[in-house]
């Protein structure tokens, strides 16, 4: 049987001094902020916010100076977004091209599309959403049926996509589509391709949650034409390049830190003479210390090069667990007692609405677990 070793992450003394400066930016630049955006977390947006990080040399932190990036390392960035995360900060807008499209277009289009889309990216100018997810297709990306055909100018795409997030506010797409028939093989016939968000033919929709907020959407493809370098990577090589993308997604401290701002304002208004208060909560911050011990060795292993695909499925299982359990931690602490109009009640009402999608994001909960049972060779 395989087995799994996450490694307790450190942090050498650049890393704290780095998260000196990061907390002194955020106390000034989130003055004024409410609760009620904090409480979004990385999936609250703000252009502006996002620029300044670029600027700043926040965004595209560990990649190549010739992509325009800072080469700086994996733990450093672990810090600036482990403080953006803790403090409610709103960087939705370029999460996503940070996180896994820049690193995407650099390993498998280094030298076609990552030199000129990369450097917007690193600036907080340019944003990304992904298009995996389809209609009738669930977690089940083999199933998906959206085509691109070869056209005169490059290709053709035509098909739909659901629960894109930020659609509505990005500037490209990676998108996933069928090239090929999938034969013996499901996995294969597919590829993936960068769209320019603005080309005649796509139309964004908008989905609004049960928070009543419009962060998902609906994208459709009528006859979308690409430039033939917009293919990313090799012709029917998409699903192992997805694979290495939801890498990236699943292996950073936003898949235990969404409910952050849940925890401060609980700890805020704990009674430390409250022995039940004080029991409950502490095996909270536990299971944060915990969580936090293996996304740093998640860090740990991307610094080093290694495949974290394994460890990240784990960390991010767990952490959907422990942020799904806040509401239900919160209402039994904090229940019927909670001034309505505070911010203790607010970041509640806010859990309770937006905690069930976190075992949804990035992999159901069955799809992780299937990963890592397969891993471990238990299946």
């Amino acid at each position: 049987m395989s087995g799994l070793h996450i490694d307790p992450g450190t942090l050498p003394p650049e890393c704290e001094t780095l998260r000196r400066e990061v907390r002194a930016f955020l106390a000034e630049a989130l003055v004024g902020i409410p609760a009620s955006r904090r409480c979004r977390n990385w999936s609250g947006a703000d252009p502006a916010f996002s620029r300044e990080m670029g600027r700043r040399g926040w965004i595209g932190m560990t990649w190549p100076k010739r992509y325009g990036g800072h080469e700086r390392s994996a733990l450093e960035r672990y810090v600036v977004l482990e403080e953006m995360l803790a403090a409610g900060a709103p960087v939705g807008a370029h999460w996503i091209a940070d996180r896994q499209s820049g690193p995407l277009l650099m390993r498998y289009a280094p030298d076609t599309l990552a030199p000129r889309i990369a450097p917007l990216i690193a600036r907080g100018e340019a944003f990304f959403c992904i298009g995996m997810s389809e209609p009738d297709s669930g977690s089940d990306l083999a199933s998906i049926r959206s085509r691109a055909e070869p056209h005169a100018r490059g290709w053709v795409i035509n098909g739909r996509k659901v629960w894109t997030s930020g659609a509505h506010r990005a500037h490209f797409m990676i998108v996933l589509v069928r090239t090929g028939e999938r034969q013996d093989n499901r996995h294969g016939g597919m590829s993936q391709f960068l769209v320019d968000m603005k080309t005649p033919g796509l139309t964004v929709r908008p989905i609004i949650n049960q928070l009543g907020e419009h962060d998902f959407n609906e994208v459709t493809f009528d006859d979308v034409v690409v430039p033939q370098d917009h293919l990313i990577g090799a012709e029917g090589q998409g699903w192992a390049q997805v694979g290495a993308e939801l890498a990236f997604e699943r292996s950073g401290p936003e898949r235990y830190l969404s409910c952050s701002q849940l925890l401060l304002e609980m700890l805020a208004e704990a009674d430390p003479d409250d022995p039940r208060q004080a029991e409950a909560l502490g095996r909270v911050v536990a299971q944060y210390g915990t969580l936090r011990q293996m996304s740093l060795g998640v860090a740990d292993m991307l610094a080093r090069g290694d495949n974290p695909a394994l460890a990240a499925a784990l960390v991010k299982d767990q952490g959907a667990l422990v942020e799904q359990a806040m509401p239900e931690v919160a209402h039994a602490l904090f229940g019927g007692q909670a001034d309505p109009d505070s911010n203790l009640a607010f970041a509640m009402r806010y859990a309770a609405l937006a905690t069930p999608s976190f075992s949804l994001r990035g992999g159901t909960r069955e799809i992780l677990r299937g990963i890592v049972a397969k891993g471990l060779d238990l299946r």
